[in-house]
């Protein structure tokens, strides 16, 4: 029998544990926590014809001994592209990457589909693995593929029918040596396209327009002003394309100008599907906002929580924190090597008091104790909890405050995910506020 080897036990490893499976390999699954170790796995390394490495899995001995006998390194994805191609050549993938926006556009781009009658289902970097989907055999008509730099990595012939990069700012540099080897891996997405393809890229962002050459697919252009040349714009509140109106801002549930950006991509992976207006209408004016994006959790008298978890970088808790002026923040967690400078300008702009929390929280106090902001009200209470008991004792319901959580990093430090970080800070607001 074939045999395989996944370094990973997590969403993506196992399914794409299952697919091989389907296929026909014996699989030897690795995982420090879980699983065979990855030092012993390096015995078993000559039989192996496949090796699949999860996202989050550095390049540790046994990836780059796997690389050094030549044996076929991939990930997930590209395992599951290689499947689709022999036996489910009839799903179209629409493959979204970016630093901030991928979740809300990935979500509402498959929502919309299924609103109009499509097959559609997401995975990737969502939290659901594209191998588990396809081993179940589920018939489709679209996956919408959320990708981040890590599954962009080891891209060998993934080739989606539409990608889209909605932004890039400064992410993961503890991963990479700089911020153009991170841009430039994002640029994977589209290596292999061709004119019958479709990218739909972001004029806005500088470093998109840079790459621009590295596209060869069809370039459709987004926008949100009036005054460049693109397929999709707005003016005076109406997001246009070269046919016409397509629908009014104002109306849309999405709020926020970084929400403006993820309907323009939206709408035109939409145009590409065959989707008209009124069905655009129909589920944009009315779709829900994204748990841990800018949720509303509790009000506490005049004191409203807000849960912003999804906010994993600084750009995407700038969004938030300018949206809350004068808030009291949550924020830290694992550092991911950023220079936090500008979140520090953020918070002596826009914030009234800070609780720093996680890894980083001594680092991102001693820089802000650097600046005018008043020493005491910055806070170190290093956790969710502490930090709302704190919070509780502190300040007056009475009194009109929005607590932000919005944490600018990871949460890898303290939580599994923004998700579970964000599942406990709700708990934690509703057992501390709620009673």
């Amino acid at each position: 029998m074939k045999k395989a080897m996944v370094f990973g036990a997590g969403v993506s490893g196992l399914g794409g544990k299952k697919l091989l499976e389907k296929i026909g390999y014996e699989v030897i699954l690795v995982d420090d926590k879980c699983a065979i170790s990855s030092g012993e796995a390096l015995n078993f390394l000559d039989e192996i014809e496949i090796f699949i490495k999860s996202p989050g899995v550095p390049y540790n001995d046994l990836v780059l001994a796997a690389k050094e006998k030549k044996i076929k390194v991939i990930d997930e994805i590209e395992l599951c592209y290689e499947y689709m191609l022999k036996y489910r050549n009839d799903i179209k993938i629409i493959a979204v990457t970016g630093t901030n926006g991928k979740t809300t556009t990935t979500t509402k781009i498959t929502e919309l589909l299924q609103y109009c009658g499509y097959k559609a289902r997401y995975a990737g970097n969502i939290g659901v693995s594209l191998g588990e989907i396809l081993a179940n055999g589920e018939e489709l008509d679209y996956v919408v593929l959320e990708t981040s730099s890590f599954q962009l990595e080891n891209v060998i012939e993934f080739k989606p029918f539409i990608s889209m990069v909605i932004n890039l700012t400064p992410d993961h540099l503890a991963r990479y040596k700089d911020e153009k080897e991170y841009y430039d891996t994002k640029f994977n997405i589209c290596k292999n396209q061709n004119k019958e393809d479709y990218f739909i890229y972001n004029v806005d962002c500088p470093e998109i327009i840079k790459r621009r050459d590295m596209i060869p697919a069809t370039l459709i252009s987004i926008t949100k002003e009036a005054d460049k040349n693109c397929d999709y714009w707005v003016k005076n509140g109406i997001l246009y394309n070269k046919e016409g109106a397509v629908l009014e801002c104002e109306k849309l549930s999405l709020k926020g100008q970084h929400n403006l950006e993820n309907v323009l991509f939206i709408v035109a992976a939409a145009k590409l599907c065959g989707i008209t207006n009124k069905q655009l209408q129909g589920f944009l004016y009315h779709t829900k906002p994204l748990e841990h994006r800018m949720e509303i959790v509790l009000d506490y008298g005049k004191i409203r929580f807000v849960n912003d978890s999804k906010a994993t970088n600084i750009d995407s808790s700038k969004f938030a924190i300018e949206a809350y002026n004068g808030c009291i923040l949550i924020c830290g967690g694992y550092d991911k090597g950023l220079e936090w400078t500008s979140l520090i300008d953020l918070i002596n702009n826009h914030v009234s008091e800070v609780y720093f929390i996680g890894d980083i929280a001594d680092e991102l106090e001693k820089r802000l104790k650097k600046t005018d902001f008043d020493k005491d009200k910055i806070h170190m209470l290093h956790d969710v909890k502490s930090t709302l008991l704190d919070i509780k004792s502190r300040f007056d319901k009475d009194n009109k405050n929005v607590v932000l959580f919005s944490p600018a990093t990871s949460s890898f430090d303290q939580f599994k995910s923004f998700e579970e970080r964000g599942r406990v800070f709700k708990e934690m607001v509703r057992e501390i506020f709620g009673r």
